[in-house]
């Protein structure tokens, strides 16, 4: 018999107050700031909306849609123009909060969510483009500095403002405060966001759009999500239900890598020449691996501190924070740095080498740890992994053409949104495996029948483990104190083998020019006006 997935607010299959992991974002980062106050809310509105085990993809459909959208999204940036894909994507975010907002079922609120993921990633997207539009790839630092400061700002708010809006309104507030704001950023796109903008019959601009080569990845990306988000859950990983989606996904991307390299595709989504370097192909894989490492720890340090340490669900998400609060602070820190030298390797090696030290240190957590223990462990983690994240697209522009800018951070962005789901997936799987392992050490049967079948992974809440007797209790805590130690080792795994693969990076230059079909347009008015009137002036005639 299949047992019911507990409450979110008891489990930590999405821990509260989750903090996400610094990205580039921008002034929409207002709007992105939604993520953190979900997470707070999940409880509540699972609760309201008599979810059930439907509430798993309140969140998941969110990570699908906005990996699977963003190369599309990048193509769709080339052939329209930034300036009204941004709008499209904002208010693909605003519609998809209004959903949210109005829903009174499962079905809408998670197709709510599943709009709002497409904008989500759109975002993410959008400002790595504009960004890398108007500033030569040299200076791009000192922008993305400003940028990841208002992410600071946005993510530290979050999940406060997620916890006032549901203690004193309605959890409805948590998705119809970004109408508003979503209306204000769609006028300000409109009077500010003044780029160049391709002129071409839209009959040619609609056959440029890789219809095959989207459908196939979007499709691919669909099946892997659903075998991740079920195995080891609702079924076993071995199970076809898991395996079939899980090897169809997998067939599907090498399947569409292969598309993209034929005559059948006119302009493909993620040209083979993004991967004709070996440093934009290493890229693309530490940013995997990276983006897998930041999630993992994210979702793994409130299993501690609320299994282990017994703390509640919202002192878990103040636990975590040693962690932003040095994170961010690095990755502008690392972005200014490579603004002044224009060297990326040595970040790289230094973020690898520090992230390896801090995941090392994460073994030795148990239920004895201080919390200067903790603190200090994820300071170090998290700075290290700051260091890494947002100087690992510069470096993967850097071996490509200013023309293909725009695709290159498609596909830089979805290997980092693709490496999130794994970042859980893979963990857990682990976890899991490792906690029924152990699970002997627990001598009452029911409790051991009860988090068999990857139910430990759900269960892991002070709540659920104080309700057992003392015995019980320190049985639990030590097998998922040393089940967590299992995946944190891995871990060190995972983060050396991006630390070994830097070395395979060559050091290119970065550019101190700007060559690119888009810009603002505002500049190509004024030169324009100044070619004119500097040939008026040629002719005319001098007085001799």
């Amino acid at each position: 018999m299949e047992l019911p997935a507990p409450a979110p607010s008891d489990n930590a299959i999405l821990p509260p107050s989750k903090p996400d992991p610094p990205t580039a974002d921008s002034g929409t980062d207002e709007i992105e700031g939604t993520k953190d106050r979900v997470t707070t809310s999940l409880p509540v509105i699972v609760e309201r909306l008599h979810l059930g085990e439907n509430y798993i993809w309140v969140t998941n459909v969110f990570f699908l849609t906005s990996a699977a959208v963003q190369p599309l999204f990048g193509q769709l940036a080339n052939i329209f123009g930034r300036r009204w894909l941004t709008l499209v994507i904002v208010a693909l975010f605003t519609l998809g909060s209004g959903i949210c907002g109005a829903a009174g079922n499962a079905a809408t609120i998670i197709a709510g969510r599943a709009i709002q993921g497409m904008g989500s990633g759109g975002i993410n997207l959008i400002v790595d483009v504009i960004v890398s539009d108007l500033v030569p790839l040299r200076e791009r630092g000192n922008y993305m500095a400003l940028v990841l400061l208002v992410y600071f700002v946005g993510t530290a708010m979050g999940p406060w403002i997620g916890g006032a809006i549901v203690e004193n309104t309605s959890w409805r507030w948590v998705f119809l405060i970004n109408l508003p704001i979503g209306g204000v950023s769609m006028v300000m796109v409109l009077v500010f966001l003044n780029v160049k903008v391709p002129h071409e019959p839209l009959q040619q601009k609609l056959k440029r759009i890789d219809y095959i080569g989207n459908a196939i990845l979007i499709g691919s990306t669909v099946a892997v999500l659903y075998a991740l988000t079920y195995g080891g859950t609702r079924y076993p990983w071995s199970s076809g239900n898991v395996v079939s989606p899980l090897v169809i996904g997998m067939v599907g991307l090498v399947f569409f890598m292969w598309v993209e390299s034929t005559k059948f595709v006119r302009e493909a989504v993620v040209p083979r020449r993004l991967f004709s370097n070996r440093t934009s192909t290493t890229v693309f894989a530490v940013t995997f691996l990276n983006s897998a490492l930041l999630y993992w720890v994210m979702f793994f340090l409130p299993i501690y501190f609320q299994a282990v340490l017994l703390s509640s669900p919202e002192r878990s998400g103040v636990q975590v924070l040693p962690i932003i609060v040095i994170g961010v602070p690095a990755a502008i820190v690392a972005v200014l740095l490579l603004t002044k030298f224009g060297r990326y390797k040595p970040l790289h090696l230094f973020g690898f080498g520090v992230c390896t030290i801090g995941l090392g240190l994460f073994t030795l957590l148990d239920r004895n740890s201080s919390t200067a223990e903790w603190v200090i462990f994820e300071m170090i983690a998290g700075g290290g992994s700051g260091f890494v994240l947002n100087t690992l697209l510069p470096a993967c522009q850097a071996g490509l053409i200013e023309s293909d800018q725009a695709a290159a951070t498609a596909a830089w962005s979805f290997m980092r949104s693709f490496g999130n789901i794994w970042g859980v997936a893979i963990p857990a799987a682990i976890f899991n495996n490792r906690f029924s392992s152990l699970s002997y050490r627990i001598s009452d049967p029911s409790v051991r029948t009860l988090l068999s079948g990857g139910h430990a992974y759900q269960y892991a809440s002070a709540a659920f483990i104080k309700s057992f007797s003392n015995l019980v209790r320190d049985q639990l805590i030590s097998v998922y104190s040393d089940a967590l130690k299992r995946q944190w080792e891995i871990s060190i795994v995972f983060s050396g083998v991006s630390f070994l693969l830097v070395f395979i990076e060559k050091q290119i230059k970065l550019r101190k020019e700007l060559d690119t079909e888009y810009g603002l347009a505002e500049k190509e008015k004024k030169k324009t006006a100044k070619n004119v009137f500097e040939r008026t002036e040629g002719e005319i005639p001098t007085e001799s």
